[in-house]
């Protein structure tokens, strides 16, 4: 794939084992509560056997085209340096072993925990980007688990709070000249494209068969008015009155995409 898509990048998340997609292989212990547990670089930093093997099929991958790393679920410093001294370590030794890898792989950070948000300043000294995991964030900042229907009416994407945390990630970025993504549901939502444009998300994750409409939208919006709603929704206390504006100014831009919808 890196060398079919080059010179585009391609950029690999590292192990995101944990919560609710397991190895059968990797032997985790039942947790009273998986999405809090043993996951994703918190599981890799523990099993740095299985972590390596993954480290170093990326760099040896890195010779074929532009490939980036990414890790997730990053909520410190600490666990983005831990995971840094073995990603050294597995150059260190496809040196010995004379492999070939790119030396400039561009390493980023997965924003999913309201810490990882809290500290973005400090992240973006060290990284090359960031994604905004929306889905963990949005669970971990309002404390909602999505999946459980009698509160799943309290799992807000446009909560103030979520988006403070958005656009304290991606000014953080700015400061520092990184981009700042985002992935997730709140990515490929048509009534929310606008404001995150507005919050200045440099790119969006999207499934391919929402990449046309996505694209379609963005380029049918005025950055102006993105950025009067953005304005609006950091001052707002009103979810439901966020989205609703929001909804508006992407049904006025692209009316077809709506027309049938509840």
């Amino acid at each position: 794939m890196t060398e079919s898509l080059a010179p585009d990048p391609v950029i690999i998340r590292t192990l995101d084992l944990g919560g609710d997609k397991l190895l059968s292989h990797v032997n985790v212990a039942e947790e009273m509560n998986p999405f809090l547990g043993w996951r994703a670089i918190r599981l890799c930093l523990q099993e740095k056997d299985l972590f390596r093997t993954q480290l170093r099929a990326i760099l040896r991958a890195s010779v074929f085209g532009n490939l980036k790393i990414m890790y997730p679920m990053i909520s410190g410093v600490e666990e983005l340096e831990a995971a840094n001294v073995l990603l050294d370590e597995c150059r260190e030794q496809l040196r010995d072993d004379g492999v070939a890898f790119a030396e400039d792989v561009e390493i980023g950070v997965m924003i999913e925990t309201p810490s990882a948000a809290m500290i973005a300043d400090s992240l973006a000294r060290r990284v090359k980007f960031f994604s905004i995991g929306t889905n963990d964030l949005i669970q971990y900042a309002l404390a909602v688990d999505r999946l459980n229907e009698k509160i799943a009416h309290l799992y807000e994407p446009t909560h103030p709070g979520i988006l403070r945390l958005i656009k304290a990630t991606v000014d953080a970025g700015q400061a520092h000249g990184i981009w700042t993504g985002i992935c997730g549901e709140m990515a490929g939502d048509l009534a929310v494209v606008p404001l995150l444009l507005g919050l200045g998300v440099s790119e969006l994750s999207v499934t391919p068969s929402m990449v046309p409409r996505v694209k379609m939208l963005i380029r049918s919006i005025e950055m102006s008015e993105a950025r009067k709603l953005a304005e609006y929704a950091l001052d707002s206390d009103s979810p439901k009155e966020i989205l609703s504006r929001a909804e508006a100014l992407a049904k006025a831009a692209v009316p077809s995409f709506f027309e049938g919808a509840a």
